[in-house]
């Protein structure tokens, strides 16, 4: 089964459970997902859905953030409901450990050195790593492999 079709089975969950947070925030993935397909006239795989789910969560700690911020913390609460309900459909995601070994990898592989190749190496390193691992990691580990 698709991530795709597992998000629709999971927003029929929620109907009949009459589960109306969870409802919602799979709507809102749902909703991200159609706009994706009718703005580029594409069907989504697996890995697209992941890529959106990992905005969706982006911005809800962004939001978290501010609403703390501004000491809103029953809305914080909500966005982090939200986040814990989005996280469900990411795929596990690797340790630090395992983020910095595939950067290295991938910077030996690509003879890189110096800051002046960070976009070449995060080109190559957002392909391969896409959806596994949080990419504001990924990015600290290609700075610090590029300055090593």
């Amino acid at each position: 089964m698709s991530l795709k079709d597992q998000i629709t089975e999971d927003m029929k969950t929620a109907m009949r459970a009459k589960d109306s947070e969870r409802l919602g925030t799979i709507r809102l993935l749902q909703a991200a997902m159609k706009q994706k397909e009718v703005d580029e006239r594409i069907t989504l795989d697996d890995v697209a859905v992941v890529a959106i789910v990992d905005k969706l969560i982006k911005q809800r700690k962004d939001s978290i953030t501010a609403f703390e911020g501004a000491g809103r913390q029953d809305l914080a609460d909500k966005e982090k409901a939200e986040m814990a309900v989005l996280q469900a459909y990411l795929p596990a995601r690797m340790s630090a450990e395992e983020v910095t070994a595939a950067v290295q990898a991938i910077v030996a592989e690509l003879g890189a050195a110096g800051p002046g190749d960070m976009g070449k190496v995060m080109g190559v390193v957002k392909t391969r790593l896409a959806g596994k691992a949080d990419m504001g990691q990924v990015s600290g580990a290609v700075k610090a492999a590029l300055a090593g």
